[in-house]
C-alpha cells in the first residue's frame, strides 16, 4: 500500500492507549515517513497530556472528510456515541481500526456505515516501540491498514478468528497489569520478610525487568529459563514449591483469563 493511500489518520480517544499509541509514532516517525506529512487529527474533549506538535485537536466536523484510518480508542461503554457522532462527516473509504475491547467488527461496521473495520488490542508499551497488538480483520484493506500502523510500535500477532480476540484480550491486553500485579505482591513480600520498602521495592522491579530482557534476548522458552535458574534442593526451587503447586500460579492465572474472556464477550 503506497503512503499517499494512508492519507490524514483520526484517533477518537486521547487517553491512556490513544496517547500510548500517538507517543509511539511520533518516536518511530510514522508521521514524517509512513503518513508522509499528512495530518494526525484527533477528537477528545479531555485528551490526556500530549505533544500537540503535528496533531490538530478536536477539528471541526467537516475536517474529518480528510481521514482514511480512524482509531476507535475510547472507553468500551462509550464507543456508540464516539462513532455516532463522527460517522456521517468520514469518508466513504475510511478504515475503522478499534482498539476497543470487546466490541465486536460486526457492531463496528454497522455503526460506522458499513466501512472497513479492523480489530487491534495493544498493550500501552506501543509508547515505546516494544507493544504487542493482537490484528483481526476480516477485509484485506484493513487488515493491510492496520499492521502498517501498528507495525512500527512492536509485534503485531494476526489471530485468524475475531473469536480469538477475546482470549488474546485476556492474555495481552490485559497481561501488563498482571505482571505489574505480580511484582506489586514481590515487593510487598520482600517488606514481610524483613526488607526495607525502598529496598524491596527496588530488588523486585529490576529483577523483573532484568528477567524480561533476557527472555526477549534469547530462544529458551520460560519454563527452560526457569530450570537454569533452579538448583535442586535450592532457595528458589522451595519457592516454586508454592508458586507452582496445588492452587498456585497456573490454576490461579488460568481463573483471571478466564474472568477477563467472559468480561470481553459482555462488552461485545
Amino acid at each position: 500500500m503506497a503512503q499517499q493511500e494512508i492519507g490524514a489518520v483520526l484517533i477518537l480517544g486521547a487517553g491512556r492507549m490513544g496517547g500510548a499509541i500517538l507517543t509511539g509514532w511520533r518516536r518511530a516517525g510514522v508521521q514524517r515517513s509512513l503518513l508522509a506529512g499528512a495530518d494526525i487529527l484527533v477528537r477528545d474533549p479531555h485528551p490526556g497530556p500530549l505533544d500537540t506538535q503535528g496533531l490538530v485537536l478536536n477539528p471541526p466536523d467537516e475536517a474529518l472528510i480528510q481521514a482514511r484510518t480512524v482509531i476507535l480508542a475510547v472507553k468500551p461503554q462509550i464507543w456508540r456515541e464516539a462513532a455516532q457522532a463522527v460517522a456521517p462527516f468520514l469518508a466513504p473509504d475510511a478504515v475503522i481500526i478499534s482498539v476497543a475491547a470487546g466490541v465486536a467488527s460486526g457492531a463496528l461496521s454497522e455503526a460506522f456505515g458499513g466501512r472497513a473495520v479492523a480489530r487491534v488490542m495493544p498493550t500501552t508499551a506501543v509508547a515505546i516501540g516494544q507493544g504487542v497488538c493482537s490484528l483481526h480483520a476480516d477485509q484485506q484493506t484493513a487488515r493491510e491498514r492496520a499492521r502498517l500502523l501498528f507495525a512500527p510500535l512492536g509485534q503485531v500477532v494476526d489471530l485468524a478468528s475475531e473469536a480469538d480476540m477475546h482470549a488474546a484480550t485476556a492474555v495481552s491486553g490485559s497481561g501488563p497489569a498482571y505482571l505489574y500485579g505480580f511484582v506489586e505482591a514481590l515487593e510487598a513480600a520482600g517488606v514481610a520478610a524483613g526488607l526495607d520498602p525502598a529496598q524491596a521495592a527496588s530488588l523486585a522491579r529490576s529483577t523483573v525487568i532484568g528477567a524480561a530482557a533476557l527472555m526477549a534476548g534469547g530462544q529458551e522458552p520460560p519454563a527452560e529459563l526457569r530450570r537454569q535458574v533452579t538448583s535442586p534442593g535450592g532457595t528458589t526451587e522451595a519457592a516454586l514449591k508454592i508458586l507452582m503447586g496445588e492452587g498456585g500460579l497456573a490454576p490461579l492465572l488460568e481463573k483471571a483469563v478466564a474472568a477477563a474472556v467472559t468480561r470481553s464477550r459482555q462488552l461485545g
